[in-house]
């Protein structure tokens, strides 16, 4: 028995209506970040390497950039997080790009994720204000970690360049307005002791806050991030002038 037209179109439509639809690039591969794409080296230029977190992969590229054919500007495929990331990494993060090869500079930073406040399950950003909640790395222990790391660091050859860690402005989530100041000091002592040099960035990023950096957030604008890697790469010329 075949349907009456008006039911059979009907119930196209609604079986139709029923299938799953895909939308646009659903099945399409997400772009990586660039500053995650390995670097292939030009032969016979040095070799830099940037340890850092989200600010520094925020800059990765600017700085890729503005070094063409001056230096081949790598860094692990990754965010770097805290000390205790870096102790645990450390060895393959020195490896990116060959464990064959060497690097003639390291500009190297670990703090903003040490500082950030955790809750007593490991809830990430937790509000620093609650009783059970505490920085992920205290300040002993981010001494103690940094201090292994640049040992370790020294071990390359490489020139070591710290680069100190940036504000935490007004209304940032799961931070102390003050306690990069408080970290970085600690850091300075450590970089003192071992004889490296400070890139500071805190001092530079502070006075340009109100134009580079998002508002109640420790990131920065794209925009913003040029304006960082702008003074990266100033360093890094500086260094490679030597």
């Amino acid at each position: 028995m075949s349907l009456p037209p008006r039911l059979f179109g009907f119930l196209t439509v609604l079986l139709l209506a029923l299938i799953p639809s895909e939308s646009p690039g659903q099945n399409a591969k997400k772009k990586p970040n660039p500053a995650m794409i390995p670097v292939k080296d030009v032969e016979g230029l040095p070799r830099i390497l940037l340890i850092g977190d989200s600010i520094s992969i925020g800059y990765t590229v600017a700085v890729q950039e503005l070094m063409k054919g001056k230096a081949n500007v790598h860094r692990p495929l990754a965010n770097c997080g805290p000390t205790t990331s870096g102790l645990a990494n450390l060895d393959a993060w020195l490896e990116t790009g060959g464990a064959d090869k060497s690097w003639d500079v390291i500009h190297f930073n670990w703090g903003l994720h040490d500082l950030k406040y955790m809750g007593p399950n490991g809830e990430n950003l937790s509000d620093p204000k609650a009783a059970d909640s505490k920085p992920q790395v205290s300040p002993e222990d981010y001494r103690n970690n940094l201090t292994e790391l640049v040992a370790r660091l020294k071990e390359t050859g490489a020139t070591l360049i710290w680069r100190n860690t940036t504000p935490v402005p007004e209304g940032a989530k799961g931070r102390v307005v003050g306690d990069s100041a408080i970290y970085n000091a600690i850091a300075a002592e450590v970089m003192e002791e071992a004889g490296i040099e400070t890139h500071d960035l805190y001092s530079f990023a502070k006075e340009r806050a109100a134009e580079i950096q998002k508002k109640a957030d420790v990131h920065y604008t794209p925009e913003g991030s040029r304006v960082l890697a702008a003074d990266v790469a100033r360093i890094l010329d500086a260094v490679l002038a030597e």
